[in-house]
């Protein structure tokens, strides 16, 4: 009995991508081609971030004020472009998808909310459009996963060079990374290298993803009391564990006794 036979809810094949939709103990599931997990959203709570890593890749905000402009690479289920549209009404976001696959199913079984002047969509290669859109975001957020592994297009130098052109003065960028990924330092090295080693990474809970953060400016040497200070005060806003996300920072990065090295 095959993995999706019981819990299959969609599966839509184009082009030879596959892109299933699964569903389990209340919780709805999107897959790429594998029993891997691309994005979920329980149901009973549709605008919340299900999974782990979801969560971290919202840590920028212990960092920098509340964005403006969004720039997200990879919609999968849209789990955080809901988030954004529904907790940041204030902010705009762009996602990219390169398979139109995947947005049909984040509109038909993730309640992706339809575009309007906060939320637009476009079927697109993410590397070329970072490419072609400097300064056009605060925020830039990748997840671009094909099922199995990074996409090639993703990973490259220029393009994480193309990266830092696309932020403001002031932006940040949010990376999900496979801690056991064969290549993860030399993806980590690169970013490094395009944003001049201010890069933080924060281990999520679980499956070993590890959100890496890039800032085209320092923020600083932040006092841990001022960290913990200021997630106490996001935790009451947004309802994400950025306590947690403040002691995991020490696991990966250079720090002292008081402060956050950066």
């Amino acid at each position: 009995m095959g993995f999706f036979s019981r819990r299959r809810i969609h599966k839509a094949v184009e082009a030879g991508d596959v892109v299933d939709v699964s569903e389990l103990d209340g919780v709805r599931s999107l897959h790429l081609g594998s029993k891997t997990v691309q994005s979920s959203m329980r149901i009973s709570a549709p605008n919340e971030l299900e999974l782990a890593y979801t969560r971290g890749m919202m840590s920028f905000l212990l960092f920098i004020p509340v964005p403006a402009r969004f720039l997200m690479i990879g919609l999968g289920g849209g789990s955080l472009a809901k988030f954004v549209y529904h907790r940041l009404p204030a902010a705009r976001t762009m996602a990219v998808e390169l398979n139109p696959q995947v947005l049909a199913a984040a509109r038909a079984y993730f309640y992706l909310p339809p575009e309007d002047e906060r939320l637009e969509v476009e079927i697109a290669e993410g590397g070329q459009y970072v490419a072609d859109h400097p300064d056009s975001a605060d925020v830039l957020m990748l997840d671009g996963f094909d099922g199995v592994s990074l996409a090639d297009s993703l990973v490259t130098q220029r393009f994480y060079d193309d990266c830092a052109a696309a932020l403001s003065n002031r932006g940040v960028l949010a990376v999900n990374l496979w801690g056991s990924d064969p290549n993860f330092d030399v993806y980590l090295q690169r970013i490094e290298t395009s944003f001049n080693g201010l890069t933080l990474c924060l281990p999520t809970e679980k499956h070993g993803n590890i959100v890496v953060l890039g800032f085209k400016r320092s923020p600083g040497n932040p006092r841990w009391d001022d960290l913990r200070q200021r997630a106490k005060e996001l935790e009451q806003i947004y309802g994400l564990e950025f306590l947690r996300f403040v002691e995991s920072l020490r696991d990966l990065n250079a720090h002292t006794e008081k402060r956050l090295l950066i």
